[in-house]
């Protein structure tokens, strides 16, 4: 039978009543022996042969006694000592048999029972190992052959082996089962539920291969992933490898915080799955970069498509604690076996690609090229030079006029940054801002524009103005209004005479955090103008929504406003729409005389462009406004000449 698992209180073998018994018993023992003293008295008159044996009984009774006592307190103390061992065996958290050497119980613990929902019938001292076994099967806790089973453990016990055994009892539950061999013969089985140690280590092992946050594979398992498919690849078959990167993430959580970007993230990583066939892996590698891991492909175009589905899925809105957010990505693409067999070698290859991708203006995507990697180190190269250029105040604020066309005056001038490199000259902006705009320095930039060209607007006559462009990047810091405040109070520059230009990107990401910082301008009392009109998605309705004091006009459209197209009309309406909104047109890139008149025709109110000035110097800048020439502008013939030269 299985080990007592009663509940009364065992006492030790020398307990308070055990020792009253004692004391009883060898009184009654002196008692006997004094009354055969006493008879021994009476029959003193017996002879020596029957006092002799008179004696030896008395002395056998009282042995007898003691032997007895003995026995009863033994059997008394062996009691307790079980009583001990199954309270202790029973309340052990593991499960434990006890077999002798032919495989029969002699022990089993009432936590093996229930572990196993079995019948302590059965399972008793005397069961075979087979018959219990056999009772697991009957009751669903043992799925195999009972035999082969039993026998494979009884053969590796007998050798001096221990076994371990996974199984799966009721509930689900993962129990292991160890068999130990003893010195004396048989073994000891002790049954353990690990399944709460189980799940805590599928639990770590998980976390140390997926994200947290998506629960898409990390880079560690992502690497894994690629190893073994980059062995699979058969001839004939390619493997594409997408680096994916998040267009302007960043801004998402400077804006809205890290709690709506860890939501947008969630998003995307959901619509990466919906993207990709059962053989294909997406993985987040960190922050706002993922991969994809696209196999068993036939051509270039295959890779295409999925980065086309990609798009799709991720341009759609994401609602994210409330906030309707756009976003955009950047692809880069390398193929195996095309641009390398070697791990290492496709990852950087992709990686490559992806900053390809960037530096041609995010949004879009581009396949590995032999070349790009001195391109990028040229990009590194580069930004290591601007951020020197910075420290060292090496950059330039430069200003192009904008006249207006009802008298020929100057109304404002933009600041445009300039940088004169000590070796390679002057480098455009279009290289050298997209570089500050993806590394965030072109935070600093702006700040630096900002306070230099109010600072120098404060030397320009009261009715000259100036303009100042102001990056999504820069729009979204939070700080831009107090960064304002600052600039004008150093220079004392009044708020009328500041003019920020916007474009349409610092509206389309969050068009609520957007307005406000409009409106916390606006109550600054600087003018606020729309430039690029009419480029982006949705231009009429930010001008429903909040009141611009000018509309710049896109060069696109005044390229063509000769031609036989619809320019002309867009720009008419254009004017039209600012002049019952009262605001102010500016044509930019004007070139020739033909645009300036037609502009005219149709109602604009500012020009800026070639035909006039491109950017020039502060100091250039300031004598040209303080010059009697610079104040009024005669029609067809540009005032901004040096030496004879026009600036074209």
């Amino acid at each position: 039978m299985t080990i007592d698992n009663g509940h009364h209180s065992p006492e030790g073998p020398a307990s308070p009543a055990d020792r009253a018994g004692i004391v009883r018993r060898v009184a009654l023992c002196c008692v006997l022996l004094a009354a055969a003293i006493s008879l021994g008295v009476a029959i003193s008159a017996w002879s020596l042969r029957e006092h002799i044996l008179s004696a030896l009984v008395a002395v056998l009774a009282v042995m007898v006694g003691l032997l007895l006592l003995r026995h009863r307190l033994t059997e008394q103390r062996l009691a307790a000592e079980r009583r001990h061992l199954a309270i202790a065996v029973n309340n052990i958290p593991q499960g434990l048999v006890l077999y002798d050497a032919s495989a029969r119980i002699i022990i089993c613990n009432q936590p093996y029972i229930e572990m196993f929902g079995l019948s302590p019938d059965v399972v008793k001292p005397g069961c075979t190992m087979q018959r219990l076994i056999a009772h697991r099967q009957e009751t669903g806790s043992f799925d195999g052959d009972v035999d082969a089973f039993c026998n494979a453990i009884i053969h590796k016990v007998a050798l001096g082996k221990a076994t371990r055994q996974l199984t799966e009892a009721p509930g689900g539950r993962a129990i292991e089962i160890i068999n130990r061999p003893l010195k004396a013969g048989g073994w000891v089985a002790t049954i353990e539920d690990i399944t709460e140690r189980t799940r805590a280590d599928e639990k770590i092992a998980h976390l140390a291969h997926y994200d947290a946050l998506t629960d898409l594979p990390n880079r560690v398992l992502f690497r894994e992933r690629l190893e073994q498919a980059l062995k699979t690849v058969r001839p004939g078959e390619q493997l594409a490898v997408l680096y994916i990167d998040i267009d302007e993430f960043k801004s998402v959580n400077d804006a809205l915080g890290h709690p709506v970007g860890d939501e947008l993230l969630m998003g995307v990583a959901d619509r990466l799955r919906g993207c990709l066939n059962a053989s294909d892996v997406a993985a987040r590698l960190g922050g706002d970069e993922f991969a994809v891991i696209q196999t068993a492909i036939k051509s270039q175009s295959e890779a295409t498509e999925l980065v086309d589905k990609i798009h799709s899925a991720i341009r759609q809105p994401f609602e994210c604690a409330g906030n309707l957010i756009t976003t955009d990505a950047s692809i880069g693409i390398a193929l195996a076996a095309g641009d390398g067999l070697d791990l290492d070698q496709l990852l950087r290859n992709a990686d490559l690609a992806l900053y390809g991708a960037k530096g041609d203006g995010r949004r879009t995507y581009r396949f590995f090229e032999t070349g790009m990697d001195a391109r990028a180190k040229a990009r590194r190269s580069l930004e290591l030079e601007l951020r020197q250029a910075i420290s060292d105040g090496s950059l330039e604020a430069w200003y192009q006029p904008v006249v207006n066309l009802e008298d020929n005056k100057v109304s404002s001038c933009e600041a445009l940054l300039r940088w004169r490199h000590p070796e390679r000259g002057m480098i455009s902006p279009a290289e050298f801002i997209p570089i500050a705009e993806e590394t965030g320095l072109i935070n600093q930039l702006g700040h630096w524009v900002l306070n230099t060209a109010c600072a120098e607007a404060a030397n320009w006559p009261d009715e000259v103005r100036v303009a100042v462009n102001v990056s999504p990047v820069q729009f979204r810091s939070q700080t831009l209004a107090l960064n304002v405040a600052a600039a004008l109070a150093a220079s004392g520059l009044a708020a009328g005479r500041l003019e920020l230009e916007i474009t349409e990107a610092v509206l389309i990401r969050d068009d609520e955090a957007a307005l406000e910082v409009l409106h916390q301008l606006r109550k600054l009392g600087v003018r606020i103008a729309l430039d690029d009109f009419g480029t982006g998605y949705s231009s009429l309705s930010y001008l429903l929504r909040f009141p611009f004091d000018k509309i710049k006009i896109d060069r696109s459209f005044i390229r063509d406003l000769a031609g036989a197209g619809a320019s002309s009309s867009i720009v008419q309406a254009v004017v039209n729409i600012a002049a019952a909104s009262d605001m102010t047109t500016t044509a930019e890139g004007v070139e020739t005389e033909q645009q300036r008149n037609l502009l005219h025709i149709l109602g604009c109110t500012e020009m800026q462009g070639f035909l006039f000035s491109p950017a020039i110097p502060a100091a250039e800048i300031r004598r040209l406004l303080l010059s009697p020439r610079g104040k009024a502008v005669s029609a067809g013939h540009s005032v901004f000449e040096r030496s004879g030269n026009r600036f074209a």
